[in-house]
């Protein structure tokens, strides 16, 4: 079932090969490496390492016929694969397998490969913007950003390539552009953004119009304390029906929000932090709650996990699409582990699936099969 998935899924990627020359088939090196990443090989030669100990597993669903290719030639066939491809085959599973709820919040926020450079240009490290999933946290799709750009011109590219009805897309304050608060109603999907100096005038006029709520007495305070610091944090929503008309730009603009955050550190003065949003959708102060900690919990559920339990950071592949299409190897895999609802964590599951081959299709089967709600 789930050989038949990824074959429907990842089939049509292209070969540039010459097909004389070929011993081992495109399917068969990229089924290897994704299990191989699976189950935590984070370089060329593991895959082959890992490829090599559960040979007979694979030669009885069908791979590896001609036996395992060495580490150079699995880096070669990777590195080769066309990445707009293989994003349009990732993102076509991922509409496959994930029910899209109604309200659901997809983050968008970007992650540098620090790595990734080819060697003497630092300049050339990879960035990748990515939509997350908040509540289900499963990566939804990503994009790499162009040579010499940065996340405004790469958004709006995977915005187009996602399915953002009825949902809320939350950006930081370098994606709070007109342009791509337009694409997103235009798509079916409501905004919020944050607000800095990008945007002068606007969140000047959205500032003012919190100044009695920062003279009131606090209230709705959550506090928070770990690793010897305090944290409190409190939400206050506006009707933006005012804002709106005086900016006229922005499109279906419904709610202004604010967000209060303090912090108390032993051994350093205390800090408090005002934040400014803005919205299409009409939030209630919950929401919005719900919805900014949902977005800056990606730090935590995936470029934590990326970076600490995948090797994401310290990962030197780069020759030709490498790095990128390493990157959605990692979403794969991340995925998948997640989606197999044995206990332990992404690193544990790794293991098991290194150990064991019948761990390994378990993770498989999860994947291509299972519906997130």
């Amino acid at each position: 079932m789930y050989i038949e998935a990824f074959t429907t899924h990842f089939g049509e990627l292209s070969d540039t090969r010459q097909s004389a020359k070929v011993t081992y088939p495109l399917e068969d090196i990229l089924f290897i490496t994704l299990c191989g990443v699976v189950a935590g090989a984070e370089g060329w030669s593991e895959i082959r390492d890992y490829a090599d100990g559960h040979i007979e597993w694979f030669q009885q669903h069908g791979y590896l016929h001609h036996g395992v290719p060495v580490d150079d030639t699995i880096a070669r066939v990777i590195s080769r694969i066309d990445p707009e491809q293989f994003r349009a085959c990732f993102i076509n599973w991922m509409q496959a397998v994930h029910e899209r709820t109604e309200g659901q919040l997809i983050a968008i926020d970007g992650k540098t490969l620090r790595s990734s450079y080819q060697r003497g240009n630092r300049q050339s490290t990879i960035h990748m913007v990515n939509a997350f999933a908040c509540a289900n946290k499963v990566v939804l799709g990503q994009v790499k950003t162009a040579e010499k750009s940065n996340e405004i011109t790469a958004i709006p590219e995977l915005i187009q390539l996602l399915d953002i009805q009825n949902t809320l897309i939350s950006i930081d304050a370098m994606g709070c552009q007109t342009s791509i608060a337009e694409q997103i109603v235009e798509q079916g999907g409501d905004y919020l953004f944050t607000l800095k100096s990008n945007q002068g005038k606007l969140c000047k006029v959205v500032e003012d119009a919190f100044t009695e709520t920062r003279k009131a007495p606090l209230g709705g305070l959550s506090f928070e304390q770990k690793h010897g610091r305090i944290d409190a944090r409190t939400y206050y929503v506006l009707n933006a029906d005012e804002v709106s008309k005086a900016f006229p730009q922005w499109p279906q603009l419904k709610t202004l929000g604010m967000s209060m955050s303090f912090r108390q550190q032993q051994g350093k003065a205390p800090e408090l932090t005002y934040r400014y949003h803005i919205s299409s959708a009409a939030l209630s102060e919950k929401q919005l709650a719900e919805a900014v900690r949902s977005h800056w919990a990606v730090e935590n559920s995936l470029h934590w996990v990326l970076d600490v339990s995948m090797g994401e950071d310290d990962c030197q592949i780069h020759q030709n699409h490498g790095a990128e299409n390493w990157s959605m190897l990692r979403h794969l895999a991340l995925n998948m582990l997640r989606a197999e609802s044995s206990k332990g964590s992404i690193p544990a599951k790794q293991k098991r699936a290194w150990m064991k081959a019948s761990y390994l299709e378990a993770v498989l089967i999860a994947g291509f099969s299972s519906v997130v709600n």
